[in-house]
C-alpha cells in the first residue's frame, strides 16, 4: 500500500538535505555525544519518549517529528536533521511505509556504526500491514523498549542495570494502560464508533470497540482521496440514525470531508473523541494512550465530547 506520507515533495527537500550534508563534509557517525551521552533519533515522538524512557540520563533524544497541532503528512526534512541521523548511534522508527522519508535518509548516509530499531520489524509486520499506526497497538511499546534496552546495555554496558531498571519501570506503566482497556472490555460490551480513519484503531480493537466506519472509507482518508459516494453516505447514516456512540475523530488531520462528518456527528450528539497521530506536549507516552482511552470512556459513559488533550 502507498501511504501519502511519503510525497515527492518530502522526498525532494530530503535529497536537497543530504547533498547539502555532503557538502558540509558531516558524514562522520561519532560513538557519542561531546558530552559522553549516546545519540538517539527518534522518527517520531511517541519512539523518542519511550527511548527517553529507557535510555534516562545516559541518553541525548530527539524527535523530528514532535507537533501534535500540524499535520504530520505534511512534513519536510531540513539539513538539519540529516546531521542527526549522522550522529544516531540508534534511530528509532515507526516503518508500514509512515516514514518512508526515513528510509530514504538513512539510505543515502550509510554507517555501520548506527543500529536501526524499526517497530514493524520488531514485530514481524509485512509490508502489507494495512493500518501503519503501530504506536497505538499496545504490544508496540514493550517489545521496541525492549530492543532499545538491549541496543544500550550492548553500547553501554557499565549502565547495565540502569537500563534493565528503567525498562522494567517502563513495563510497569504499561500495566495502567492495558488494565484500562481490561475495564472497558468489561465496562462498556458492544460499544460501536465511526472514525474518520485508522488512527486509534488498534486501541479500539484492543478496547472491543465495533469500528463501524468502512474500511475503504478510512483507507481512502488516510490516503488523501476521495472515499466513494456509497461509503460516505453510510459514514453520514451513522450519524443520523445514531447506530455510534461516539465519533473518533483525527483532528490533526483534517478536511472539508472530515469537518463535514464532525458537523454531523454534533448535529446529532454524537460525541467526539479527538485523537492525535504525534505525541501531544506535556504528556508521555502511557499517558497519551490512557488519555486518549479515558476520553472514549467519558463520551460512552457521560456522553461527552473530548475534542483535544
Amino acid at each position: 500500500m502507498q501511504f501519502k506520507h511519503a510525497s515527492k515533495a518530502i522526498v525532494a527537500s530530503i535529497l536537497t538535505g543530504v547533498m547539502a550534508l555532503a557538502a558540509a563534509g558531516c558524514g562522520t557517525s561519532s560513538a557519542s555525544s561531546s558530552d559522553g551521552k549516546i545519540d538517539v533519533l527518534a522518527a517520531e515522538n511517541e519512539y523518542g519518549d519511550v527511548a527517553k524512557s529507557i535510555g534516562g540520563s545516559h541518553v541525548n533524544v530527539t524527535s523530528i517529528i514532535s507537533n501534535p497541532n500540524a499535520d504530520p503528512h505534511d512534513f519536510e526534512a531540513s539539513p538539519s536533521d540529516v546531521k542527526l541521523i549522522a550522529q544516531a548511534k540508534i534511530v528509532v522508527q515507526n516503518g508500514v511505509g509512515y516514514d518512508d522519508w526515513l528510509d530514504k535518509m538513512l539510505k543515502a548516509h550509510t554507517s555501520s556504526d548506527r543500529t536501526v530499531i524499526n517497530a514493524q520489524e520488531v514485530l514481524g509486520l509485512p509490508d502489507s500491514t494495512k493500518n501503519p499506526h503501530l504506536w497505538y497497538e499496545p504490544k508496540t511499546m514493550p517489545a521496541v523498549a525492549s530492543k532499545i534496552a538491549s541496543k544500550l546495555e550492548s553500547i553501554d554496558p557499565s549502565h547495565t542495570s540502569d537500563y534493565k531498571k528503567n525498562l522494567k519501570s517502563f513495563n510497569t506503566s504499561m500495566d495502567s494502560y492495558t488494565d484500562a482497556l481490561s475495564h472497558f472490555q468489561t465496562s462498556y460490551p458492544n460499544v460501536a464508533v465511526a472514525a474518520t480513519e485508522p488512527v486509534a484503531n488498534y486501541m479500539l480493537d484492543a478496547a472491543k470497540v465495533n469500528i463501524k466506519t468502512p474500511w475503504t472509507l478510512q483507507a481512502a482518508i488516510m490516503n488523501d482521496q476521495d472515499p466513494s459516494a456509497q461509503d460516505s453516505a453510510t459514514q453520514m447514516g451513522l450519524f443520523s440514525n445514531k447506530s455510534v456512540q461516539a465519533f473518533v475523530y483525527n483532528q490533526q488531520v483534517t478536511s472539508d470531508l472530515t469537518a463535514k462528518y464532525k458537523a454531523e456527528a454534533k448535529k446529532n450528539d454524537i460525541p467526539i473523541v479527538g485523537v492525535y497521530e504525534t505525541m501531544p506536549k506535556n504528556y508521555h507516552y502511557v499517558q497519551w494512550m490512557t488519555a486518549e482511552l479515558a476520553a472514549l470512556e467519558k463520551a460512552i459513559s457521560q456522553k461527552q465530547s473530548t475534542e483535544s488533550l
